[in-house]
């Protein structure tokens, strides 16, 4: 603060004729003696005896208090002096709660706002991934207001803190043992240090003393960049330790400013000679009675060859904060005097004028650093990533790896340089610090029951569902027509099912009709060859040959059931088969409308065969097929069948299918073969005790049975089976009834025919 000073009242460019004067006051980190101080200099209630300068203009009170270092002093000091808007222009007191401008309408400072540090320490953590952390913090305003930014910053970066625990230099040794015992039985591998060098300094000797080694340690400005930290951990607690500093300052002359004050030219700064007296470890005016037996002081001791952190300049970013601070008050009133080659000394000054300078001035310093204050009362915030890296002969070396400004966008807040970094126990390898291992592709995380967020468990997706990220919170529902693969990462295309040649089922169920169709073909050879004899006479071989022939078609229609459906085939398979079955049904109609007349005919005077002879039965025949025909058309033009892909029969698979269209269209068609199979079962049991050797309406009866109980059974069937399978059940039901008529009905006669021609006469069929 003097090199500033003085360097001011030297210039003949910044307040020209205007001599700044100062008060300095030791505050021994008191906050009662620091309010007693700043009550006393903004009321001037101290006698000031000063006779060397008779024309001395100096004003009833300060103008401008520059500090404190601390964040608590600062507060009770701003509360105070606050309304006496006497601006207080701090170089290292970073609790963000001073931002408040309701509370501490008067305060300013030189040094970021921890707001801003908070938030970039839990962006550093986040950058290395660590996501489960301790955090240790000084019982003060500092601490606590600093650690409450990080860990609401912390959360919504997704970091947990494991524990969170508070101390102050003064406490208890064992309350300081306690925490102790939370890290040792911590999981956490990484801590967060949002302490005072003061604070640090008391527990790193409990740390040594316990062995507590091989932790990552993330600490504030505070402690990171402290010399004295660094040279006291002999047991190496914190090496490879990384944090956020003021960025390094040059100032021009500063150095050989400091270097060349001696306390024989201070005599009356008694905290210059306190000073004097510790650094060299000796006594000015030992009195006779004095038991340390120290040595005298000189006053000529070479203050460039003592290894302290003055003598480092270490601490030259906060002497340049109190460097900036005083130039700002300079600046501010250099503008309220205006101020060009001569100033106007007329001008009143008071406390609220010069903080509203304060407020409003920029200026740059001698070395290009860019000063003002935000509304807030804060200077921009700008930080070094700071690691420690010991070297050989084990002095700790503190590297600038990264730097961290609030002003730029939030993605580029953050940069790292290319060097490399020392971890904990010297390794190059960054540490790992998360209390569940990522959840892999294929998986989702899901919370454990009363533990933070960042304890999980994973869970494999579940089918139909991927996660192609890690950590994924959530898995993804693949398209309708595509499905999870194995391993749950990639949505693969299902595959295509439907009621193919190739495969085992659909090979029988080709082959099965091809059997049916050429039995049918062999039964028709047997009937034209025999075609005089009086078996295929008597059973009107007309109607015999159409039913042979719709029972090929019959059997032939089923294997429009196989292969992918289109709109062609979906069209004619349901068409065909109603079509071909109705054609197959009148003709057994009329065999037993045939055989019921041909009895009644046999009656002495009947003449009731006139009236179904053979033009009457191919008409019916006409007739009852023209009617399936004509609701086919009216279904193929309302709404036909179409193919369809079916999703939700089978999850993992599309099922190529027909859709019905027209339900109504579906059920009439079946529903019209029902009715007369069920038309010809009751005329076939009313005539299945007809006196005849031979009687066919047995045989169609049974024939009936059959059809009508395989169809019976069918509905349920083809409801209840899945994809490709309903298919299968159909086409089951056609060759089941198909086989039923061509066994039922042709076979005994062709058991006749072939191994029975005794029977197969004229007498006996009588």
């Amino acid at each position: 603060m003097r090199f500033a000073i003085e360097e001011i009242n030297n210039s003949t460019e910044l307040l020209p004729g205007v001599s700044l004067g100062y008060k300095m006051y030791d505050t021994c980190s008191s906050i009662a003696r620091s309010v007693r101080v700043a009550l006393a200099m903004s009321n001037d209630n101290e006698v000031v005896f000063d006779t060397s300068e008779a024309s001395c203009t100096k004003p009833a009170q300060v103008q401008a208090i520059i500090g404190e270092t601390s964040s608590s002093p600062c507060m009770a000091i701003a509360a105070v002096i606050g309304p006496f808007h006497v601006p207080q222009i701090s170089p290292y007191a970073t609790c963000a709660c001073l931002s408040d401008k309701s509370k501490y309408p008067s305060f300013l400072r030189t040094i970021p706002s921890d707001y801003y540090q908070s938030r970039a320490l839990a962006q550093l953590v986040k950058h290395f991934g660590w996501t489960w952390v301790g955090a240790i913090r000084s019982n003060n305003d500092y601490g606590n207001n600093g650690m409450a930014t990080f860990t609401q910053t912390a959360q919504q970066l997704g970091i947990c803190l494991e524990y969170s625990v508070a101390f102050f230099r003064t406490d208890p040794s064992n309350k300081i043992q306690k925490i102790i015992d939370v890290i040792k039985h911590s999981t956490s591998k990484v801590i967060v240090a949002f302490l005072s060098f003061l604070d640090l300094d008391v527990l790193v000797h409990k740390l040594s003393i316990s062995n507590m080694t091989g932790y990552q340690w993330v600490g504030s400005e505070g402690w990171i960049f402290d010399p004295q930290i660094a040279h006291m951990d002999k047991s190496h607690i914190l090496d490879g330790a990384i944090g956020l500093s003021i960025p390094k300052a040059y100032v021009r002359g500063m150095k050989e400013f400091i270097m060349d004050v001696t306390p024989l030219s201070s005599q009356s700064n008694s905290l210059l000679i306190e000073f004097w007296e510790t650094l060299f470890n000796c006594k000015f005016n030992q009195s006779n009675s004095s038991t340390d037996n120290l040595k005298q002081c000189s006053g000529h001791e070479n203050l460039a060859g003592m290894q302290h952190s003055f003598t480092y300049m270490s601490l030259t970013p906060i002497f340049n904060n109190v460097y900036k601070g005083v130039y700002a008050v300079a600046h501010a009133l250099h503008k309220i005097l205006d101020c060009n080659k001569t100033c106007n000394y007329k001008v009143k000054l008071d406390p609220f004028t010069i903080l509203q300078g304060l407020k409003n001035i920029t200026f740059e310093t001698k070395e290009g650093d860019e000063v003002y204050f935000n509304r807030d009362g804060d200077p921009p915030a700008k930080y070094e990533i700071i690691n420690w890296q010991p070297t050989e002969n084990g002095v700790v070396d503190f590297v600038t790896v990264g730097l961290y400004d609030a002003s730029l966008p939030a993605d580029k807040q953050l940069s790292l340089k290319n060097k490399t970094f020392i971890w904990a126990q010297n390794s190059t390898q960054v540490p790992v610090s998360i209390c569940s291992e990522k959840c892999s592709s294929g998986t989702r995380k899901v919370l454990q029951k009363g533990k933070p967020v960042c304890c999980y468990e994973c869970i494999r997706c579940a089918d139909g569902e991927i996660s192609n990220t890690t950590d994924s919170v959530t898995c993804v529902q693949c398209p309708p027509e595509f499905w999870s693969n194995d391993r749950r990462d990639v949505c693969v295309k299902k595959k295509a099912e439907f009621l193919s040649y190739e495969e085992m089922i659909g090979a029988l169920l080709t082959a099965a009709p091809m059997c049916g169709a050429c039995m049918t073909a062999i039964v028709a050879f047997i009937f034209f060859t025999y075609r005089k004899t009086p078996i295929v006479r008597a059973n009107n071989s007309e109607l015999s040959f159409l039913l042979l022939f719709s029972l090929t078609l019959c059997f032939l229609c089923s294997l429009t059931f196989m292969g992918q459906p289109s709109k062609w085939s979906c069209m004619l398979r349901h068409t065909a088969f109603g079509i071909t079955f109705v054609l197959c049904m009148s003709c057994v109609l009329a065999k037993t409308v045939v055989v019921l007349m041909a009895f009644r005919a046999s009656l002495p005077g009947s003449n009731v065969m006139k009236w179904f002879g053979p033009t009457q039965q191919r008409l019916s025949v006409l007739a009852f097929t023209l009617i399936q025909v004509v609701i086919c058309v009216l279904w193929l033009t309302i709404s036909p069948p179409f193919p369809f892909k079916n999703l939700k029969v089978v999850k993992d698979r599309i099922i190529l299918e027909c859709a019905l269209g027209s339900a109504v269209g579906f059920w009439a068609v079946l529903g019209y073969i029902g009715f007369l199979a069920l038309l010809c079962f009751i005329l076939a049991f009313l005539a299945r005790k007809l006196p005849d050797n031979f009687n066919e309406a047995k045989f169609i009866t049974f024939s009936m049975l059959i059809f009508c109980a395989v169809w019976i059974t069918f509905i349920p069937a083809y409801v209840s089976s899945p994809g490709k399978f309903s298919v299968a059940v159909e086409i089951f039901a056609i060759l089941a009834s198909s086989f039923g008529l061509l066994i039922c009905i042709f076979i005994p006669k062709c058991y006749i025919i072939l191994l029975k021609p005794e029977k197969n006469t004229k007498k006996n069929m009588i």
